[in-house]
């Protein structure tokens, strides 16, 4: 059976006012199975179109557009753009949603408000699966991140947008040209004058560069706070989350079932069916 987005919204608050997160609704709206799906820093919802059909009958899914980035609103305030506010965000959603339980997949970012939401006092979330992050972020990948965070460029044409996201993008791993023709089209928008733009706001650079640590970020305590079944996926050449670091989220708090994927950098992408089989037998296992 073939599955088709619905796209809605919901109203959200900060200290600098209100806005609108957007977020793709797949599978039966009457489903009290959840799953959220939560992208990387600039990428958007749309990346887990594969993944969403694959569990579109299983689940209602819900991929949200993370405050700045795709559909969903830009902040007025740019030092809101932390994972505070995100997770803020989530638990508002959820409200809507009127579900007191979730699962969760995560990917880098996506996986890092996850961790900060399956840590609190009574959280809905009941499985998790953590994509190539965890709760020491290298400096050397934070420092690659910031080299193109922000930087707002501009393209004539798809083909150039798209050769920029290849490069950026280089660690998602082996993909096919329509994929990466497909990653490519998710986050950007055509301008009034014809041109391309990477559609995120340009200003969540600042906190990420303002807050730029001189060692390794360490996370341990909010880590060792969650308790549900939890999956760790590790690209084999992530240089965001170290191998030694998956060793310890394996014995250290939710004790995660890691599963390294050959081949792929940071992150794996969840496109293909290989990487969304490990997924599916996770959550619905």
């Amino acid at each position: 059976m073939k599955y088709e987005s619905r796209r809605r919204s919901v109203q959200c608050a900060s200290s600098a006012g209100l806005h609108r997160i957007s977020y793709l609704e797949w599978g039966d709206a009457k489903n009290p199975r959840v799953l959220v799906c939560a992208h990387g820093l600039t990428r958007c919802a749309r990346d887990f179109d594969n993944l969403a059909e694959a569990l579109a009958g299983h689940y209602r899914v819900i991929c949200p557009d993370t405050a700045g980035r795709g559909d969903s609103d830009w902040l007025a305030d740019p030092m809101l753009y932390q994972i505070p506010q995100y997770l803020s965000d989530m638990v508002t959603l959820v409200a809507r949603l009127d579900t007191a339980e979730i699962h969760w997949v995560g990917t880098s970012m996506g996986g890092l408000i996850g961790m900060a939401y399956a840590a609190q006092r009574d959280t809905p979330v009941r499985k998790f699966v953590i994509n190539d992050a965890g709760p020491v972020i290298s400096k050397v990948s934070l420092e690659r991140i910031a080299t193109y965070v922000g930087m707002a460029p501009q393209f004539a044409s798809i083909e150039a947008a798209e050769q920029y996201v290849r490069a950026v993008s280089a660690t998602f791993g082996a993909h096919s040209d329509a994929e990466w023709r497909f990653l490519t089209q998710v986050v950007v928008r055509k301008q009034a004058d014809g041109g391309l733009r990477m559609h995120y706001d340009p200003r969540l650079a600042e906190p990420f560069k303002k807050n730029m640590p001189d060692k390794d970020l360490e996370l341990w305590p909010m880590w060792d706070a969650v308790r549900c079944p939890t999956l760790l996926l590790r690209g084999e050449n992530s240089d965001l989350l170290a191998k030694e670091t998956a060793a310890q989220m394996a014995v250290r708090g939710p004790r995660a079932k890691v599963l390294e994927i050959a081949g792929v950098g940071h992150a794996p992408t969840l496109m293909h069916d290989d990487q969304i089989k490990l997924v599916c037998d996770f959550l619905l296992g």
